[in-house]
């Protein structure tokens, strides 16, 4: 993710200082970044010319220090409290006073990383998705004390570099990996419970929702390791409320190792030659699926709606630009009826009788 910042920073014309405190790290993602700039080339992307010229304006950082005439400094490190805060602090000792200093976290607060400096106004979140030079979104996120001069001037930034930015609350998960949790989590429960086989399930979101990747073949694709640690802590930091709850299921599978395609195996095998499950596409079941679980994802962006997690505008652009949904899940609630959606999640709500399935109050209002 590191590199992937670096190289969208350099495209843009800057000059940029990339350091990981691993030894060697840095310089492979030069080459990382190379190779994806040589690939573009290859293609007829990009000429020659200006894939050297982003080349030439990446350096490598030899120590931390480096960064002490930085004016503009983004963290991508392991998603953990600590690491971060005390990444800040020694950031704030050497960074010039009027550098801003950036974190990348999808799911820790802003607020809390904030709290590590003595001028946490400068501090503000900046989320890109993955693969950064490639994925359209940027979520901006002020922390309670970040100067609201901060945050529009960061906005402006991160747009001069051809990026679509939306404003969220530091709240958890922010807005898409927040939203975005019944896609994975309700997909589980209805494999749990033995409704539908993954490859049931994937078909019926892709051909039925349009989605394009299944959630099991998405989880695979960003790594259960991940998915896992976002659920837990988005889980965590709203409280434990049943919406976010994490599954045995993905536990498993993260402390197994089975990660998905970087580790070979996931909900899939992929190992070559291995046989891949199928999909009886049966169409009724399909439906059901669908049903469910965009019930669960409209009745999650009216929720943040209600909370003021972002405006109206900013949460479909964040589904659409971010995860690639097919629509806003707003505007997708309205198309199917809010009345067939409120009727569906009252109906798992009473066969349940599980808190997960609790209609949102602005669903209800928008009903009603």
């Amino acid at each position: 993710m590191g590199g992937g910042i670096a190289q969208l920073a350099a495209s843009a014309g800057h000059n940029v200082l990339l350091f990981d405190s691993f030894t060697g790290a840095s310089a492979k993602a030069v080459e990382r970044i190379k190779a994806g700039l040589d690939g573009l080339v290859k293609k007829g992307k990009m000429d020659e010319a200006k894939m050297n010229g982003i080349l030439s304006k990446i350096k490598v950082g030899g120590v931390l220090e480096d960064f002490a005439q930085c004016g503009f400094v983004i963290e991508a490190v392991i998603e953990d409290l600590e690491v971060k805060k005390d990444l800040f602090r020694k950031l704030e000792s050497i960074c010039r006073p009027d550098a801003v200093l950036a974190t990348n976290t999808s799911s820790i607060s802003v607020t809390s990383i904030a709290a590590a400096c003595k001028e946490s106004g400068r501090v503000i979140g900046v989320h890109f998705f993955n693969p950064a030079p490639v994925m359209p979104l940027v979520e901006i996120i002020p922390g309670l004390a970040t100067e609201t001069s901060i945050a529009q001037k960061v906005t402006e930034f991160i747009k001069s570099w051809g990026k679509v930015t939306v404003l969220a609350k530091d709240t958890p998960g922010f807005i898409v990996n927040r939203v975005a949790r019944p896609f994975y989590g309700e997909a589980i429960r209805i494999y749990e419970e033995g409704i539908a086989d993954i490859a049931d399930i994937d078909w019926a979101m892709k051909e039925i929702g349009g989605f394009k990747m299944g959630p099991f073949e998405l989880m695979d694709f960003i790594g259960n390791d991940v998915n896992y640690m976002v659920t837990e802590t988005v889980w965590r930091q709203m409280f434990f409320d049943p919406r976010y709850k994490p599954s045995i299921t993905q536990k498993r599978l993260s402390e197994a190792g089975f990660w998905g395609k970087k580790s070979g195996r996931g909900y899939y095998n992929y190992a070559e030659g291995a046989a891949q499950p199928t999909s009886n596409k049966d169409t009724k079941l399909g439906n059901e699926i669908f049903m469910r679980i965009i019930s669960m994802l409209v009745n999650e962006a009216f929720e943040a709606l209600y909370y003021k997690i972002a405006n109206r505008e900013d949460l479909e652009t964040a589904m659409t630009k971010g995860v690639n949904y097919p629509k806003g899940l707003i505007a997708w609630g309205e198309e199917i009826g809010l009345k067939k959606v409120l009727a569906t999640l009252e109906g798992l709500s009473e066969t349940y009788n599980d808190d997960r399935y609790r209609p949102s109050v602005l669903l209800k209002r928008s009903v009603n």
